[in-house]
């Protein structure tokens, strides 16, 4: 087999076997296929693209390039959710703990944030002494006694994906559904969870802007997922606007703490409720989402959630009391409010531009070495709809810096469009994806 004779087998608009695929990703890999073939190949499947089980086999060779994590010694069906990266997305904060005290198993691996999009495990960190360093024997001795337990990614998860994309990246071959669909999840394929429901983002603050392909790009890891043997879900959640009212790690953490309390912002509770259904309907914990659904929402009102929450962290070497008591975090040091430019109606939010301004402000990480200040960030006071005057706080800004707070006030106000005309506000969830096809909302 040549490399050479697979390019432009693939050049040609021919279907690549699984055996030819595996050759690629492992000489790839391993070093024996250098750079200039790989990039040709990335060229050719962008060009004339992968069908499905082109793109399962690529998923599947990307998974077992490393390490492989067998859940098995975890008793039931195993669930996890993964987010295609938000502004204020802190539904895994929320969904665990509720999905948890129901006795399903989460057993997740989570990264940490880079760029604008928070990490779970920087978000969790807001505890002292929390870590996601537990052995294998921990994991799954958390999991199955309280049915929750995070840890960090492996360094061996799935290499071929990390090196791929590192040539993808500066060969222009980012944007190609295949080659997006098959690196998420190889790495959650890897992760070893019987049930995956992906929150696929879209709008200004996701990385699929557009409605048409975030359910194309759901459509493709929901074929892979059941084409391997996983049971997948996509919901397709809005974007254009931050999900909730805070934006920053321990901010966040608040918010998810008062949503488990019965007292979070309506988006969030409403995103977290219907991926967290399709967890329990994966794992066959009920037969109907309605049924899921009110589940759910009495581990908030009976507090078994909240409980679940504090359980976990402690459990993970953190201290809850915050859990019960959330003005134990530390706080940042300057609150200062953020008004309209002029009175009107929020016509439109860049979404991507509130994410820098937490950048801005310390919040987020420009590279992997950076360090986050965990207490900055904002708490966003006016969405799309509401009606503003130049004397409302569109926001409030929480910094530990006057001269990063002064850049990122400039930069919040510009993120935001003020129009005469009040315009409708997005929905929450704009569809559901399944292996039988998609429902649009």
């Amino acid at each position: 087999m040549r490399m050479y004779d697979l390019i432009n087998k693939k050049k040609n608009g021919e279907v690549l076997t699984n055996q030819e695929i595996e050759f690629i990703v492992s000489g790839y890999t391993n070093g024996t296929i250098p750079d200039y073939q790989m990039s040709a190949f990335l060229m050719a499947v962008c060009l004339k693209e992968m069908n499905v089980e082109e793109t399962s086999a690529l998923t599947m060779a990307m998974a077992h390039s490393g390490d492989m994590l067998d859940l098995s010694a975890i008793e039931g069906i195993k669930v996890d959710k993964h987010s295609t990266g938000g502004v204020g997305d802190k539904t895994s904060l929320v969904i665990g703990p509720m999905v948890a005290a129901l006795s399903v198993p989460v057993a997740k691996m989570s990264g940490r944030g880079l760029g604008h999009t928070g990490g779970t495990i920087d978000k969790l960190e807001s505890f002292e002494g929390f870590s996601t360093s537990l052995s294998e024997e921990q994991f799954f001795d958390n999991v199955n006694r309280m049915k929750l337990a995070i840890i960090g990614q492996t360094g061996n998860l799935a290499p071929a994906d990390k090196k791929i994309y590192a040539l993808r990246d500066v060969t222009a071959t980012v944007d190609n559904i295949s080659l997006i669909s098959s690196s998420i999840m190889s790495k959650k394929i890897a992760a070893g969870a019987d049930v995956i429901v992906l929150d696929v983002k879209t709008g200004s603050g996701a990385f699929m802007k557009t409605m048409e392909g975030s359910f194309e790009l759901a459509q493709t890891m929901v074929n892979i997922g059941d084409n391997v043997g996983r049971t997948t879900y996509a919901v397709i959640s809005d974007m254009n606007q931050p999900l909730g009212i805070a934006v920053g790690n321990n901010l966040e953490v608040i918010e998810a703490i008062d949503t488990l309390s019965g007292n979070g912002p309506e988006d969030l509770l409403d995103a977290s409720l219907t991926l967290a259904s399709y967890m329990l309907l994966g794992a066959k914990r009920v037969a109907t989402i309605e049924e899921a659904r009110e589940l759910l929402l009495n581990t908030i009102k009976d507090g078994s959630a909240l409980k679940k929450f504090a359980e976990f962290v402690t459990a993970q070497g953190g201290d809850a009391s915050p859990v019960f008591d959330t003005s134990l975090f530390p706080k940042a040091s300057i609150i200062e409010p953020v008004y309209a430019p002029k009175d009107g109606y929020v016509s439109d939010i860049h979404t991507d531009e509130i994410g820098m301004t937490s950048l801005i402000l310390g919040g987020g990480r420009e590279t992997k070495e950076s360090e986050i200040d965990l207490t900055v960030g904002m708490k966003i006071h006016a969405k799309i709809g509401d009606e503003v005057t130049t004397k409302t706080p569109i926001a409030t800004l929480y910094a530990n810096d006057p001269e990063k707070l002064s850049a990122a006030k400039e930069r919040f106000i510009k993120a935001y469009t003020i129009s005469t005309e009040k315009v409708k506000a997005p929905n929450h969830i704009h569809g559901i994806v399944t292996k039988d096809g998609a429902t649009k909302f």
